[in-house]
């Protein structure tokens, strides 16, 4: 027969561990869109120098475009992990809330 403090605390455990779980699931898709943001900059970039080949001294036409770019990717990396934090906070809140209410 269990107590009650035993049923709180195998049900938190059980929560705390679907936390952790969904945490881990959440941050390897972080790396993995920001392993496809590098990959696809890389890709751009050597379009870009296939294109536009540097010539001369100063800034070119290609250095904006290439910065450019790195701005756009470092903003969808950004804004991919603000909500996926987001996402683990909210869920972290529930499975919080759930855990503590059976």
């Amino acid at each position: 027969m269990t107590t009650q403090t035993e049923q709180t605390t195998q049900t938190t455990g059980g929560a705390v561990d679907r936390g952790t779980e969904l945490s881990e699931q959440v941050f390897d898709e972080i790396k993995e869109g920001q392993e496809q943001a590098i990959e696809a900059v890389r890709k751009f970039m050597k379009s870009v120098d296939e294109a536009l080949p540097h010539d001369g001294e100063g800034p070119s036409r290609r250095q904006d475009i290439v910065d450019s770019a790195l701005q756009m990717s470092e903003k969808l990396v950004e804004t991919q992990y603000d909500f996926l934090t987001k996402v683990v906070r909210s869920a972290g809140s529930a499975l919080g809330a759930s855990g503590s209410s059976d």
